[in-house]
């Protein structure tokens, strides 16, 4: 496992973050039946801006996810699964296949245009992660469709006293202990941070001013800022040019959090189901080549 511990635990934060607003999460089922939480909706898009959709599941009862999410297809943004427990097997027209694992990162650009399955490769047991998409900039919405198999071996991690940070995107810590991440993207400039933290630890990040952000607590109970956070809740990061960063404390038990920031696009947003383009035109093309086979 790549890893690196600092030398010093944490620089202080001038002035953290304080959350807006938490959010509940809406149970509903995708794919072919598999049970889920979608916590960033679509009315949301524009605030956590290039984020446009946050999953999570997680269950032990097989005919909640047995099903899996069978060939469907996507144009004009990122895809990112972060499988916690389980093995789903991901298939596309682009003929990449790969076996995501306990702990591994699936990171799919769909672009101009791709039909990909993710089917579990396990009959019983826990299943759980997440799925986020990622928006595209205007002008790489139909570049060629890539995919990325990132296992868990492969992620960096931050490490300090009670505290254990995967680092799927972006960078960990604050200057100078800084520790890069498995993907790095110049335009939205992602950050994407799975926190684990003993009872009553603390983690401290640096976030540009400017960038979008949200911690998703789905172990145990979280302060951020001066905002207890419950599991299973989004809190919603406000924007302060004066801020510096963000910190997450755990409460009393041990506590497991994303934390997830990025650099807006600002650009208009048309979606279609599993389409995200600019523009309404666009999307009615991306049907026509979908039901036409030009697709992926």
């Amino acid at each position: 496992m790549t890893t690196t511990t600092p030398e010093s635990t944490f620089a202080t934060l001038a002035r953290p973050r304080r959350v807006e607003r938490l959010v509940v999460g809406r149970p509903t089922r995708d794919g072919a039946g598999v049970k889920l939480t979608r916590v960033l909706t679509q009315d949301l898009q524009l605030r956590l801006d290039p984020f446009l959709m946050l999953d999570a599941f997680g269950t032990d009862n097989a005919d909640d996810y047995i099903a899996g999410f069978p060939d469907h297809p996507h144009r004009g943004f990122e895809t990112v699964t972060y499988m916690v427990a389980g093995r789903l097997r991901h298939r596309d027209s682009a003929g990449h296949e790969g076996l995501l694992e306990n702990g591994g990162v699936q990171w799919m650009t769909a672009g101009r245009g791709i039909i990909h399955s993710e089917l579990p490769e396990q009959q019983e047991g826990r299943m759980e992660g997440f799925q986020l998409w990622l928006n595209l900039p205007a002008k790489d919405k139909m570049v060629p469709a890539g995919y990325r198999d990132i296992p868990a071996a492969d992620i960096p991690h931050w490490r300090a006293p009670g505290v254990d940070v995967a680092v799927i995107a972006g960078a960990a810590g604050s200057r100078p202990n800084v520790v890069a991440g498995a993907v790095q993207r110049e335009h939205t400039e992602p950050i994407y941070l799975d926190i684990h933290l003993d009872a009553g630890a603390h983690f401290e990040q640096q976030l540009p001013p400017g960038h979008h952000g949200f911690v998703y607590v789905y172990r145990g109970e979280a302060q951020v800022g001066e905002t207890t956070v419950p599991s299973q809740r989004m809190a919603v990061l406000a924007q302060d040019a004066a801020a510096d960063g963000v910190m997450v404390q755990a409460g009393a038990e041990p506590t497991r959090a994303l934390l997830i920031a990025g650099r807006p696009l600002r650009e208009p947003i048309a979606q279609y189901g599993p389409f995200v383009m600019n523009s309404q035109a666009q999307i009615i093309e991306a049907v026509e080549d979908f039901r036409a086979g030009r697709l992926g």
